[in-house]
């Protein structure tokens, strides 16, 4: 069993930045495929960032591209998301994933945080 705990969210103006924290339990975070997902009202769950098991290896959502970066700890069981020139569209509930496979689909993933909400005003 995996347990996953997002900080880090909160209210910003648009072009700043936040930095998000997923602290996992278990010495088996180290395995697995982490990832952050984010779902605005009325909107589908969609695909942020993932990174693989050593960190060698990211991928991001389109819309994200080139402002947000993912990072992990795994001596800290923890991932990152640093978000710079946030948008209002950036405005959802970012959740932390774990999974088996280096995927984009959040039907990949088994092990879901509570989320943390982030909002961006314009």
């Amino acid at each position: 069993q995996v347990q996953l705990v997002e900080s880090g969210g909160g209210s910003v103006q648009a072009g700043g930045s936040l930095r998000l924290s997923c602290a996992g339990s278990g010495s088996t975070l180290s395995m697995t495929v982490m990832a952050w997902f984010r779902q605005a009202p009325g909107k589908e769950r969609e695909f942020v960032a993932g990174i693989t098991r050593s960190g060698s290896s990211t991928i991001y959502g389109d819309s994200v591209k080139g402002r947000f970066t993912i990072s992990r700890d795994n001596a800290k069981n923890t991932v990152y998301l640093e978000m710079s020139s946030l948008k209002p569209d950036d405005t959802a509930l970012y959740y932390c994933a774990a999974g088996r496979l280096f995927l984009t689909s959040h039907k990949m993933y088994a092990y879901w945080g509570q989320g943390t909400q982030v909002t961006v005003s314009s």
